[in-house]
């Protein structure tokens, strides 16, 4: 999970660094369409800064990467975190109660060895994709929903940051057992916002996917497509680049690109 490193070595809570980093200031829109609002399918690649389009970045370390590539005329993120921490934030608004649904795939190729979201001293992950919630005053009120890919909390598993009594989280996938395999998952973040708060959301102020392995020294992998909010639980047919070439416009998927910094 987040980790800022400040004055005195303090470390403070994920939600409060991305508001600092990425959520000061105006809000921006998503694509809209059909009952979804897109976040992210990255066939826009990187500006001349080397960040995905949209996007703002916390700069990886020389070693650490980042990169838009194509696999089947689909578009995916892929990041990776060398004795790390990085994260990349988009900033749109909305009610959540209309957009409920965040759906997204992702791909671990490899976990922090010895992570565990549970101990403070090895909470880090490869997968963690966070949907940010601002409430005054932003810098000591914000709440957070996180979802997770762990090396060793089981599947289900859920809680509060050690570090940030506002983010809440849920392990989704846990340990080696699907790496290399594209996962969709779909969550009603209305729902769990609710269940993990008990009370009503406020106005969505963005997503942002994070990595880390600055505690256990180690390297870690995690690719992400097709990342949208819908209004409506998405269909599920065999292949999911076939449910997201119908929301998006005739040839947009045919181009093949690779970005990397």
């Amino acid at each position: 999970m987040f980790r800022f490193r400040g004055k005195g070595e303090h470390y403070l809570g994920m939600a409060l660094v991305f508001i600092l980093y990425f959520y000061m200031g105006t809000a921006g829109a998503a694509a809209e369409g059909k009952g979804i609002l897109m976040v992210g399918h990255f066939s826009e690649g990187m500006d001349g800064k080397g960040v995905p389009v949209g996007w703002s970045l916390k700069n990886p370390g020389s070693r650490s990467k980042i990169a838009i590539e194509g696999e089947n005329g689909n578009f995916f993120l892929r990041m990776l975190s060398v004795n790390d921490y990085f994260g990349l934030g988009k900033k749109i608004s909305f009610d959540i109660c209309k957009y409920p649904y965040l759906s997204w795939r992702w791909k671990a190729s490899k976990l922090p060895e010895g992570g565990d979201i549970r101990k403070r001293e090895t909470d880090e992950q490869a997968g963690q994709i966070y949907v940010v919630f601002p409430k005054f005053p932003k810098t000591l009120n914000t709440r957070s929903v996180g979802y997770i890919w762990d090396s060793q909390a089981p599947v289900g598993f859920s809680g509060t940051s050690t570090a940030y009594s506002k983010m809440k989280y849920i392990v989704l996938q846990s340990g080696p057992a699907k790496l290399n395999q594209w996962i969709s998952e779909v969550r009603d973040v209305y729902e769990d916002y609710k269940k993990l708060f008990r009370e009503e959301p406020p106005t969505l102020g963005g997503v942002v996917l994070y990595i880390n392995t600055q505690h256990t020294k180690c390297s870690a992998e995690i690719s992400y497509a097709d990342i949208f909010f819908s209004s409506s639980p998405p269909e599920t047919p065999g292949s999911y680049g076939d449910r997201m070439a119908s929301y998006m416009a005739p040839g947009e998927w045919s181009q093949k690109r690779s970005y990397k910094k």
